[in-house]
């Protein structure tokens, strides 16, 4: 389904109408102050109605959104000297997942992230986000490697599904992510997850086993793609703006469920509007967690973790 963003119409409009007014009073002799201050107050009130009331369906929109960060962009910005590590030494080196060695304020942690691309020939190189067996494989070998070394391991998750094409079945794609899962649940140093995108299906759990998941504001994160949801449900994948209101997959109703452990804030309008400042807070939460769980013995934080995913879905 097409990621059009017309709830934005009316706000992109109205910021152009004012830059038009900025730029006549530049090239004139009008005073047109008073217009364009009314203007951008507008411009303001109307910035909090829309982006203060997304519906599940616009934030998947935002959660896409051609120009929204990628976890190179992240990598780049909350982390200092990211070394690029290749390769499952199986098959190949998958580009729809990049993981290597980083330092975070002084100390050596393993980054892990599906990459998209920026432009369509990109995306095609990175296979939209959506790795084959060997990318969760790599992401195993440094998961295993970060342990060997005592290295915190951060996972940033952003992908529509594991790819699900005849030769990625072939190489055994359940099998990769079933591995990774249950590896994951028994690695014996920290490990955070943020779902900064989407967060599809198991091609996103093959990331997501952590002590602590984090979710931005504007990220979804489900079993199955509102698209999916809506063909398997009701035969039709247009109706993927309904699949999107009744399956909670936003931030907020995760949260509620204790599916995650926080929701880091956006810029209005979403990530790309300032990647700066959303890195900025994404790197603020994820000292915080490490401090937390530098505290907690080996046996402690096996226990916390085996516990967190056993109360999932729990009910009375």
């Amino acid at each position: 389904m097409k990621n059009d963003m017309n709830f934005e119409k009316p706000l992109t409009e109205l910021r152009e109408k004012i830059d038009e007014l900025k730029k006549f009073t530049i090239s004139s002799d009008i005073d047109l102050s008073d217009e364009i201050a009314k203007l951008e107050e507008r411009a303001v009130k109307l910035e909090n109605e829309i982006y203060g009331n997304l519906s599940p369906w616009q934030k998947t929109q935002i959660a896409r959104h051609s120009l929204r960060p990628t976890s190179l962009d992240y990598i780049k910005a909350i982390f200092e000297d990211f070394i690029e590590l290749h390769g499952d030494r199986s098959f190949a080196d998958d580009p729809a997942i990049v993981g290597g060695i980083a330092i975070l304020n002084g100390q050596p942690v393993t980054v892990l992230g599906h990459q998209k691309g920026k432009d369509t020939k990109d995306n095609i190189a990175r296979n939209f986000g959506m790795p084959h067996p060997e990318g969760y494989r790599k992401a195993l070998r440094l998961m295993k490697q970060a342990e060997k070394f005592k290295r915190p391991i951060i996972c940033l998750i952003d992908t529509p599904g594991a790819y699900p094409g005849k030769a990625a079945e072939e190489r055994g794609q359940g099998e990769a992510i079933a591995k990774n899962l249950f590896e994951m649940a028994g690695l014996t140093v920290p490990i955070i997850s943020i779902v900064t995108g989407e967060g599809g299906s198991g091609g996103a759990l093959a990331l997501g086993v952590a002590d602590r998941i984090y979710m931005l504001e504007n990220a979804i994160y489900s079993v199955i793609s509102p698209e999916g949801a809506a063909a398997l449900l009701w035969k039709d994948a247009s109706l993927a703006q309904k699949a999107a209101e009744t399956m909670k997959i936003t931030a907020k109703d995760l949260y509620g469920f204790n599916i995650i452990d926080g929701i880091i804030e956006e810029p209005k309008g979403g990530a790309h509007k300032d990647t700066g400042k959303t890195a900025d807070a994404m790197k603020s939460i994820i000292v915080s967690a490490l401090e937390e769980l530098y505290h907690l013995s080996k046996d402690e934080m096996l226990k916390q973790r085996y516990n967190k995913y056993k109360n999932i879905g729990c009910y009375q």
